[in-house]
């Protein structure tokens, strides 16, 4: 069995262009997420682990881009290296091979895995307070404008319906599948 060098690149918006992450670096294959970096569940990062095998290494821009909170990320790299596969971060110039273990490495791993869980507190603080900084000026705080018309979500609905699948509608709709799957659940609340 060849050992394979697989990428795995994240953005957060479907608006983000995810080229200059692992630019010109050799891989045998690359999973692609579009979504927040605030758990685990994201499809490609999922459909990347089960492919993995032993002696294969994962390749991620930085480290803020496979996740975003401290346990999250050293769980990845521990199973990971359980399972064989070595962990590289292009942008620390870090890497986690299977079977070594290197307590500087480790302890500079978890201080920056501390580093990213930290800034997104930050982020989501900061937007907590200029919300309410809105609000308490009189302004109506309607929170981020819909991704769709009322009419797209009609013609989404009924796509839904007649059994197209999910990933076809997200991309032909230009939304993630998140978005998409709370447009449906919207629809049988109401």
């Amino acid at each position: 069995m060849t050992k394979e060098r697989v990428g795995y690149i994240r953005v957060s918006t479907l608006d983000q262009s995810t080229q200059r992450q692992l630019e010109g670096i050799p891989l045998d294959r690359v999973f692609t997420d579009k979504a927040s970096g605030k758990d685990t569940n994201r499809p490609q990062l999922q459909a990347a682990l089960h492919h993995l095998r032993a002696g294969d290494t994962l390749i991620v821009h930085s480290m803020d881009r496979l996740a975003r909170n401290v346990e999250d990320m050293l769980r990845l790299v521990r199973e990971l290296n359980n399972k064989g596969v070595s962990v590289e971060f292009v942008k620390e110039n870090m890497e986690f091979a299977a079977g070594k273990d290197d307590p500087r490495s480790a302890l500079m791993f978890t201080m920056l895995s501390a580093f990213a869980q930290f800034e997104r507190a930050l982020i989501k603080e900061r937007q907590r307070e200029g919300i309410a900084l809105a609000k308490a000026k009189g302004n109506v705080y309607k929170g981020r404008k819909p991704a769709l018309t009322t009419e797209k979500v009609s013609q989404l609905r009924q796509r839904a319906a007649e059994g197209e699948t999910k990933s076809k509608l997200a991309k032909d709709f230009g939304i993630s599948r998140e978005t998409l799957y709370q447009y449906l659940r919207a629809n049988n609340t109401n």
